[in-house]
C-alpha cells in the first residue's frame, strides 16, 4: 500500500509538471527557454509530453498493480467484517472496553432482552442474538457500508488510471511493438502509405489531427508518432464546404467554424454540421473537434526585385503557400535559392504607437485568443496594416532566414515606408529595412535607385554635378568630385561602415560628419539623373514638394546604408493573392473517458462512505442477578471522534434509563 501511495504522489508531481509546462510545443521553444544543457537532460524524460511519456505510463501500470492487488487481498476482508456482527466477542471482554455501561435491569431476562433490541432498534442499530443458555449476548452494527468506501476508493483510483492509460498514446504504440506499425517520415500521398505505416479504422483509441482545405475532403487522419506520423482511417470522410471566422477590433480571431459535410463509408448516407469550438461533431464513436485554422494552400503572386548588379531587373515570382518554389537571382554569377512560402497573413492589426514597428504574433496565440485571453483593451495605437506574406529564403549554402513582407505602405514617423522584415530563428523579433514610397505606391523608384548606385558611369555624373554645385576656393572641384564618387562608392559596397573602415577610431566621427551630408547630396543628384534616365518628371527641390523630395530620400539613404546586410539577394513583395484557408480538427476515440467517469463515480461514493457513513457497533450481555438483570454494554468505532462521543452518551442515557 506504501508503494501505491508512492506512486500517486509521482503522478500528481508529473501532473503538476505537465499543467504548469506547456505540452507539445516546437523543440526550438524549450531549447530557448531552459538552454542546451537543461533541454537536454529534460528531453530525456521527456516532460514535453509527459502524460505520454514512457516512464508516466510505467508509473501508471505499475500503480494500477500495485492497488489492483491490494484490492484482491483486502476485499473480501472489508466485505466479511462488514457483514459481521461479531457475535462471538467473550461477554467478559465487554469490560475492557473505554466506553462501556454497566448495570442492573430490575426486570427478568427475556423482558430486558425485549427492551434492549426495541432500543437498539429504535436507534437505528441492526443485530444478532447469541444466546449462552442462562446468558445472552446482544451484537448490533450501523455504518457497515463505512468498509465499501475503502473498497470503492481504491477501486476508483485503479479504474481512472486504466482510463488514462486506454486514452494514451499507449494502444497506438502497442501496435508499433507489437503488430510493425512504422512512422512515415517522407512526404507521400495517403494512397501512397504503406499497410505498415496505416492504423486499423477499429483502432480502440487515437488522438489525431485532419487539416482540410475549403472544398475538400478527408477520411484519414494523421497521428504524430515520433519523427513521423501514422495513418488513420476513419468511419466517414468529411468535407470542408465553408470556414467562417470573425475578428476582434484587434486582428485576433473572435470565433471560427466550419460547415461540412459529413458522409458515412459504410452507408454512404450524408448530412451537414457546423463544428464550433466546444461545439464538436460526434459520430460512430469519433468526436471530431475544431481545434486551429491554417492555410489551404492560398496562391500568392510577388513581385521579386534583385539587390544587386546595376539594372532593376524586376521580375514575377508565383508560390503556393506550403510549398517551395526555386528561383535563379544575381547578376553575372547566377545564384540558386529556395523560397519556402510559410504564410498568407490577410489581417494584420500592429500597435504602432511610439513609431513601433509591427511584430507578427504566432498562430497560436490567434487561436487562444477564440477563448478570450488574447482580446486585450481598445487600443488608438492598433491599426490593421494588411495582408503580409511570411517566407524563407534557403541558400546555396544551406542557411535560411524567414522573411516577412507586407502588401501594402505603412506610415511610420508621419513617411510612407515598405517594411522588409527579417529573422533568423523563431526565437528572434523581426528587424526591419524601411524602403521609401514613390508616386507609384511601390518601391520600384528606390530600386531603381539602388541599381543606379551600381551604374559607374551615373555615379561619376552624379559625383561631378555635385562638385560643380559645392566647389569653393578651399575645395576644388576635381578633388571633391573624386572624393564624393569614392564615398558613394563605399556607401554602395558596404554602407557608412565602408566609408570609415580604413580610418581611425578618433577621427571617425568628424570623418562621418563631411560624408554623410556628401554622400545625401550626391545621392539625390545620383536620383535627378535616374529618374531623367527611367522617364520620370523631374522633381522639385524647394518648398512642400522639395520637402517631400528630402524626406524620401533620407528614408533611401537609411535603406541603402542597411541593404549590405540584408542577407537575401533578392527583395519580394505581395502583389496579389487568392487564400484558400484550411480547417484543423483533432480527431479522437476516447472510449477512457467513460471508464475514467465511472471511475470519478467510485471515488464519490467512496469518499461520502469513508466521511459520511459512520460506523458503530454494540454489544450488549445480558446474565440473570439476584433482582433482575444484569447489563454490561458496550460501543466501539473505527474514530473515535465528537460525533461517537455524543452517540455513546446517548446511548448511556438510553440504557441508564432501562435501569432506574
Amino acid at each position: 500500500m506504501r508503494f501505491a501511495v508512492s506512486l500517486l504522489m509521482f503522478i500528481c508531481v508529473a501532473s503538476l509538471i505537465g499543467t504548469v509546462l506547456q505540452q507539445n510545443d516546437v523543440a526550438n521553444a524549450y531549447l530557448d527557454r531552459f538552454g542546451p544543457f537543461w533541454f537536454e537532460l529534460f528531453d530525456v524524460f521527456a516532460i514535453w509530453n509527459i502524460y505520454n511519456s514512457w516512464w508516466f505510463l510505467l508509473i501508471m501500470g505499475f500503480l494500477v498493480v500495485s492497488t489492483t492487488i491490494c484490492l484482491i487481498r483486502n476485499t473480501p476482508k472489508f466485505v466479511r467484517d462488514a457483514r459481521s456482527f461479531r457475535e462471538y466477542v467473550r461477554g467478559s471482554s465487554l469490560r475492557a472496553f473505554p466506553n462501556r455501561v454497566e448495570g442492573q435491569v430490575g426486570a427478568p431476562l427475556e423482558q430486558t432482552r425485549d427492551q434492549v433490541q426495541k432500543l437498539l432498534r429504535s436507534m437505528g442499530y441492526r443485530f444478532k442474538v447469541r444466546d449462552d443458555g442462562n446468558e445472552l449476548l446482544l451484537a448490533a452494527k450501523k455504518g457497515g457500508a463505512n468498509r465499501l468506501g475503502y473498497i470503492f476508493t481504491h477501486a476508483a483510483i485503479v479504474v481512472i488510471c486504466v482510463g488514462g492509460l486506454l486514452d494514451s498514446e499507449l494502444p497506438v504504440r502497442m501496435q508499433m511493438w507489437m503488430n510493425g506499425k512504422t512512422p512515415i517520415v517522407e512526404n507521400m500521398l495517403i494512397s501512397e502509405v504503406p499497410e505498415s505505416g496505416r492504423l486499423p479504422m477499429a483502432n480502440p483509441s487515437f488522438k489525431a489531427h485532419l487539416l482540410i482545405p475549403e472544398g475538400n475532403q478527408s477520411s484519414h487522419a494523421l497521428i504524430s508518432a515520433g519523427d513521423g506520423v501514422l495513418v488513420q482511417p476513419l468511419p466517414f470522410s468529411i468535407r470542408l464546404n465553408r470556414f467562417l471566422v470573425d475578428y476582434y477590433s484587434t486582428g485576433m480571431p473572435s470565433s471560427f467554424k466550419s460547415e461540412v459535410l459529413v458522409t458515412d463509408r459504410e452507408t454512404g448516407e450524408s448530412f451537414e454540421q457546423t463544428i464550433e469550438v466546444n461545439e464538436p461533431l460526434r459520430y460512430k464513436g469519433v468526436t471530431v473537434y475544431q481545434s486551429s485554422l491554417d492555410d489551404g494552400g492560398s496562391a500568392v503572386k510577388l513581385t521579386g526585385y534583385p539587390l544587386g548588379g546595376p539594372r532593376n531587373n524586376e521580375f514575377t515570382v508565383d508560390g503556393v503557400i506550403g510549398q517551395a518554389t526555386e528561383l535563379f537571382v544575381g547578376g553575372e554569377r547566377q545564384q540558386r535559392i529556395e523560397v519556402q512560402f510559410t504564410e498568407l497573413r490577410v489581417i494584420n492589426v500592429e500597435n504602432l504607437g511610439d513609431n513601433a514597428e509591427p511584430q507578427p504574433k504566432p498562430l497560436v496565440e490567434h487561436v487562444a485568443s477564440v477563448t478570450g485571453s488574447a482580446i486585450g483593451a481598445n487600443n488608438e495605437h492598433l491599426k490593421n496594416v494588411g495582408p503580409s506574406v511570411h517566407y524563407r529564403i534557403v541558400g546555396e549554402d544551406g542557411q535560411a532566414t524567414e522573411y516577412t513582407n507586407y502588401m501594402l505602405p505603412i506610415e511610420l514617423d508621419g513617411i510612407p515606408v515598405f517594411l522588409a522584415g527579417m529573422r533568423r530563428t523563431a526565437a528572434e523579433p523581426f528587424r526591419y529595412v524601411r524602403f521609401p514610397v514613390d508616386e507609384d505606391h511601390s518601391v520600384r523608384e528606390f530600386m531603381d535607385l539602388r541599381a543606379a548606385l551600381e551604374n559607374p558611369q551615373l555615379v561619376r555624373e552624379a559625383a561631378m554635378r555635385f562638385a560643380e554645385r559645392n566647389a569653393s576656393e578651399r575645395v576644388q572641384q576635381p578633388l571633391l568630385e573624386k572624393a564624393a564618387q569614392g564615398a558613394l562608392e563605399s556607401f554602395a559596397r558596404s554602407g557608412f561602415s565602408g566609408i570609415i573602415e580604413a580610418v581611425p577610431e578618433a577621427d571617425q566621427e568628424t570623418v562621418l560628419a563631411f560624408a554623410v551630408p556628401m554622400v545625401q547630396l550626391t545621392l539625390s543628384e545620383l536620383r535627378d539623373l535616374m529618374r531623367a534616365e527611367t522617364g520620370r518628371p523631374p522633381l522639385e527641390h524647394i518648398g512642400p514638394e522639395g520637402e517631400r523630395a528630402a524626406e524620401w530620400l533620407q528614408v533611401a539613404l537609411l535603406a541603402l546604408a542597411n541593404l549590405p546586410d540584408y542577407p537575401a539577394p533578392v527583395f519580394m513583395t505581395l502583389s496579389g493573392f487568392d487564400q484558400v484557408q484550411a480547417s484543423v480538427f483533432q480527431v479522437t476515440r476516447s472510449p477512457g473517458k467513460f471508464t475514467v467517469y465511472l471511475g470519478c463515480l467510485f471515488l464519490v461514493i467512496g469518499i461520502f462512505a469513508m466521511f459520511y457513513v459512520r460506523d458503530r457497533r454494540v454489544w450488549v450481555w445480558l446474565r440473570p442477578g439476584e433482582h433482575g438483570t444484569n447489563v454490561t454494554a458496550a460501543m466501539t468505532s473505527m474514530r473515535r471522534n465528537l460525533d461517537f462521543n455524543q452517540e455513546f452518551d446517548r446511548f448511556r442515557q438510553a440504557i441508564g434509563r432501562l435501569m432506574s
